[in-house]
């Protein structure tokens, strides 16, 4: 088979694989949303409605009928750019989500444009002078922000930034955003709270990356023909450890959607996160479902791309 008929055989084999990843995450959305305890219906009445109310409600919202019909009539709308209505607002889910991913999309740029820059700068110095105080540094600071969760780097953050020394306000949107003094203060805390998880998985991943390339013997050869070590790392190493690199960063980035749901929840950023949890405490099934698809699609967008990347980086994943 000829290579450029067997990377196109390749990319499209991933892009099924994550078609029929995103099938069966829908399935388990779905599902997962109607486990839920609690009537959406009795609890939309109150619990002064009456048994016959809420029946009609039931009825009316289209909750008596089978789970797999309303999955697959979901699944049908979702495909078609049909969200559904929101049980408890009366709108559409797309225009309650609208204006909220636009939010989202932000703070994950602005943590992007912050993190990735300084995480593979750090990780390549790391691998580029393995072994001395700046790798060692750079490893036990990686190290002490890994083991700390989300939520207590955000914690510590507005102790620090917003309680005790006054600099940003603890809650970290605001509708002033006309300078870049209060963009800066608007944006600063999630950013912070985000660029520190995920720089230190990027840190550790593309140093480890890096090093095994070095490690072969081309590069190797290139340090025995004079060859200084910046030369050897990034005209040799660096360009054959992109695929690597590549997917260091996404499955880094994959961690803004978890990370992002506590960070917009403590610091009140109105978000697709901070949406789906407030969805959750009134049991907005089409809301919840819709904003869970979001952060699932994310996150498997970001790992196929990886992959894709990384088959077009090393032309030894094209061949059997």
């Amino acid at each position: 088979m000829p290579a450029s008929l067997n990377l196109y055989a390749l990319i499209a084999q991933r892009l099924g694989i994550a078609l029929i990843t995103l099938v069966i995450v829908s399935f388990a959305v779905f599902f997962a949303t109607e486990l839920l305890p609690g009537d959406v219906a009795q609890i939309l009445l109150g619990q002064a409605a009456t048994p016959q109310a809420v029946a009609g409600l039931r009825e009316a919202m289209g909750l008596n009928q089978p789970a797999i019909y309303r999955f697959l009539h979901w699944l049908v709308g979702l495909a078609s750019g049909d969200l559904g209505i929101s049980y408890v607002n009366n709108m559409p889910v797309a225009k309650l989500i609208g204006d909220r991913l636009v939010n989202s999309l932000k703070l994950a740029g602005v943590t992007t444009l912050f993190a990735v820059p300084i995480a593979l700068g750090l990780g390549i110095g790391a691998a580029m002078w393995r072994g001395s105080i700046f790798d060692r540094v750079v490893s036990m600071l990686t190290i002490s922000v890994i083991s700390v969760p989300e939520f207590m780097v955000a914690t510590l953050a507005v102790l620090i930034f917003a309680v005790w020394l006054g600099w940003l306000p603890a809650l970290s949107y605001g509708a002033d955003v006309s300078s870049w003094a209060t963009v800066l203060r608007a944006y600063a805390m999630p950013v912070i709270t985000l660029g520190f998880v995920i720089s230190a998985q990027m840190i550790r991943m593309t140093r480890a990356a890096v090093i095994e390339t070095i490690n072969t013997s081309y590069v190797e050869m290139a340090l025995l023909k004079g060859a200084s070590r910046r030369r050897m790392v990034l005209r040799h190493a660096l360009p054959n450890a992109l695929g690597p690199i590549a997917n260091a960063v996404a499955l880094s980035l994959s961690y803004l959607v978890g990370g992002v749901i506590i960070v917009e929840t403590i610091f009140n950023y109105p978000g697709v996160a901070k949406l789906m949890v407030d969805a959750v405490s009134t049991r907005d099934l089409p809301l919840i479902q819709s904003c869970a698809m979001i952060f699932c699609v994310s996150h498997l967008t970001l790992i196929t791309l990886a992959d894709l990347i990384a088959i077009l980086a090393n032309p030894r994943l094209r061949h059997r």
